[in-house]
């Protein structure tokens, strides 16, 4: 985040990443966008606490739901990034577990966690500066 003094002289923070024209277009405020972020986070800790599958679930639910609020605005990359990490992560973990009677299935396994585990972490440290993933 950038620091841009006020007129006491103070530092006050400015989001990297305003509204867009194209988001403003379509009524998208600033405070949206914040509201936004803030669902962006709460399904990164929805994956990251998947070990059950359920929260992983319900964070790609919250994805295809408000997934059309974040269109044209830095998040829906972020929710881009999400639903392919679940898909991705799910499909190599059954191939994995297909293979886990032989030994390349436990590292086919461990690889996709160090992946998943990646992913949510870059997502969540772009989240909080205001950044689009895929940069």
């Amino acid at each position: 985040m950038e620091q841009q003094p006020n007129q006491s002289g103070q530092n006050q923070s400015t989001p990297a990443q305003p509204v867009t024209a194209a988001a403003l277009k379509q009524g998208v405020s600033q405070q949206q966008l914040d509201s936004l972020r803030t669902l962006t986070i709460v399904v990164y800790v929805l994956q990251a606490l998947s070990l059950t599958a359920i929260t992983g679930i319900i964070g790609l639910i919250i994805n295809y739901v408000k997934r059309a609020d974040t269109k044209n605005t830095w998040v829906e990359s972020h929710f881009r990034w999400q639903i392919r990490t679940f898909w991705f992560g799910l499909f190599w973990t059954l191939i994995g577990m297909l293979l886990v009677y032989f030994f390349i299935g436990l590292i086919v396994l461990f690889v996709v966690g160090i992946w998943v585990i990646y992913r949510i972490v870059r997502g969540v440290i772009a989240a909080i500066d205001r950044r689009p993933m895929y940069q």
